[in-house]
């Protein structure tokens, strides 16, 4: 009983592994680089929820608000700071991988790994 109460309390933490081993699941088993693209995302979204659920503090205000009291307790604002960068750099990664694979497609008709790899002369991953 310990254990589930243990999990409960904890979801975010396994929701955010959990959507990691999705997304490093997606980007290793498929060849289709579009679905790559979306394994990142996911697991980029995973990492935004795990530093959310970190910054968390139950009760917690902001620090910019001055409440007078000896026992307030505030919310550290690095996280958040942290996930607003990251999430600049993850449109950016993704804006810029998905104009590389509509590079790829204008070059060799298609955006399977493994017919681009055969195209190229190279060995598949089958």
């Amino acid at each position: 009983m310990e254990f589930i109460r243990s999990i409960v309390e904890h979801i975010n933490y396994v929701a955010s592994v959990a959507l990691f081993i999705i997304g490093l699941y997606t980007v290793l088993t498929h060849s289709n680089l579009l679905k790559k693209v979306i394994g990142i995302n996911i697991m980029e979204t995973s990492i935004f929820l795990f530093f959310v659920s970190i910054g968390y503090v139950h009760d917690g205000s902001a620090p910019i608000i001055n409440l007078g009291g000896d026992r307030v307790i505030y919310v550290n604002p690095l996280p958040s700071a942290l996930i607003l960068t990251g999430i600049v750099v993850a449109v950016s990664i993704t804006a810029y991988s998905l104009s590389l694979i509509i590079k790829l497609y204008e070059a060799y008709g298609t955006i399977d790994l493994n017919e681009i790899m055969e195209i190229r002369g190279g060995r598949t991953n089958e």
